[in-house]
């Protein structure tokens, strides 16, 4: 089979498409042939060497795809050639093994795609919308009633959070850095949309909202947004940190004035039980079409590095995927 791999860590350059033995399948494995791969920023990073958990070289990199499988296990009786699934790292904490035509995955890190949903937009079931969804509940808190400003909504985990948020009856308020992302945001059902490369977008925020800060923010840029984030939030306001490269200065003494609660959130610490439940609410509402997934760019997998260069650029409109 063909597959992106890197031998060395370094910038995009690295990755080759090569070809590579076919998986064969363990005793509780199935292999499947893969038909979308989600392009995630963790991926970039774990192929710089920099990432929390180091991959063995060579690395075929990538945790999101989505496809039908081909051959499964001896032990495997809950799955069959043809079945229709995805795997992420909400079902398996893999980060590795998916830039390929074949993917190999234990049975209990799959799960079956509603048949309404598309590969493409399977692949955002492995990060975007079980990020979304924990930073929303899990983590922020979030009650019908109450505003949310997703700070950076027109990427892959903005828009899946707009839906989730208004599916649950909150008030959203959608940042993008320009007009055809703004028109995005308000196409998922965001109340406002805002510029946030505008000097006054701060107080466009607060005027969305009745003169009111908002009493959740998700940020996926912290270390651009965050003392701007705690200047707006609402008293007793949570802010949760989704994305971050870097390091900001801010003043603790608005934390205190305010009592603001600032978590961060990595799926990794999930407990499986919370994302079991966390997948079954959102493939439930994908299989009755409350959520859809918004796919942005499709590549062919040879084109994995440019796919490594658009993922950490500004402006990116839903899910970036690789096509095999």
């Amino acid at each position: 089979m063909k597959a992106v791999r890197f031998h060395e860590f370094g910038g995009p350059e690295v990755l080759r498409l090569e070809e590579v033995e076919d998986p064969v399948p363990g005793p509780d494995d199935v292999v499947f042939r893969v038909r979308a791969i989600g392009i995630n920023p963790a991926d970039t990073y774990m192929r710089t060497g920099t990432y929390r958990i180091p991959p063995d070289l060579p690395c075929i990199p990538g945790g999101d795809a989505a496809g039908d499988i081909v051959a499964v296990g001896d032990n495997v009786t809950d799955f069959k050639p043809g079945d229709r699934v995805f795997t992420g790292v909400s079902v398996g904490l893999d980060f590795t093994g998916c830039y390929a035509e074949l993917a190999r995955r234990p049975s209990a890190h799959v799960t079956r795609i509603p048949d309404s949903v598309s590969y493409a937009a399977a692949a955002t079931f492995g990060v975007s919308y079980p990020t979304a969804h924990y930073a929303l509940f899990e983590r922020g808190g979030a009650k019908a009633g109450e505003t949310v400003f997703i700070h950076g909504a027109s990427g892959s985990v903005g828009t899946s959070a707009i839906q989730l948020a208004k599916r649950a009856g909150l008030k959203v308020i959608g940042s993008a850095g320009s007009s055809a992302g703004m028109d995005l945001v308000m196409s998922q059902g965001a109340d406002h949309a805002v510029n946030h490369t505008d000097d006054n977008y701060l107080d466009a925020v607060i005027a969305a909202n009745g003169g009111n800060g908002p009493d959740l923010i998700l940020e996926m840029l912290a270390n651009v947004n965050l003392a701007a984030d705690m200047e707006i939030a609402a008293l007793h306001g949570r802010i949760i940190v989704i994305g971050n490269r870097g390091e900001i200065e801010i003043n603790p003494r608005m934390a205190m004035a305010k009592e603001l609660d600032i978590r961060g959130i990595m799926l990794w610490n999930v407990t499986q039980e919370q994302l079991a439940a966390i997948m079954k609410d959102i493939l439930a509402d994908a299989a009755d079409g409350s959520i859809h997934p918004v796919v942005g760019r499709e590549l062919p997998l040879a084109d994995a590095a440019k796919a490594h260069e658009l993922v950490l650029q500004n402006g990116n409109a839903g899910k970036i995927v690789l096509i095999p």
